[in-house]
């Protein structure tokens, strides 16, 4: 047996150990969900920074600028007027121009782009004639 099935052995036998004490019993959040944190789009190498600067209080303009962008797409499906609507997806453009310009790549939020297209798919917005 090598030392890491044997380490994994004696952490798993204290695992089951502690389980049948019960001390796994009265735990912050059992039975509910795991919640991760979507950092897929900021790099590796910074993810540990941003999460200390996050646990401060501070969002770095990446992770503001994913918020906003959730923000304006929730604002636009529950708009009823489409003179909102269209302001709103103009400043959804520029939001998803800005995430591009902060990434330096484009952004590759495919599910996102699929819902915004539906939601540009319905609005319509008239011309005002003069």
């Amino acid at each position: 047996m090598s030392n890491l099935n044997f380490l994994e052995y004696i952490a798993e036998q204290r695992i089951q150990e502690a389980m049948q004490r019960g001390e796994f019993d009265n735990l912050q959040g059992k039975g509910r969900p795991i919640e991760y944190e979507d950092d897929s789009f900021v790099p590796p190498d910074l993810r540990m920074a941003y999460k200390i600067l996050k646990n401060a209080g501070y969002l770095p303009p990446e992770l503001e600028t994913a918020r906003e962008i959730r923000t304006t797409m929730d604002m636009i499906e529950h708009l009823s007027t489409e003179e909102e609507r269209y302001r709103q997806i103009n400043k959804l453009n520029l939001l998803i121009t800005k995430m591009n310009m902060l990434r330096r790549t484009k952004v590759s939020l495919e599910t996102d782009q699929v819902y915004y297209r539906k939601i540009v798919e319905r609005v319509k917005v008239r011309r005002k004639t003069s």
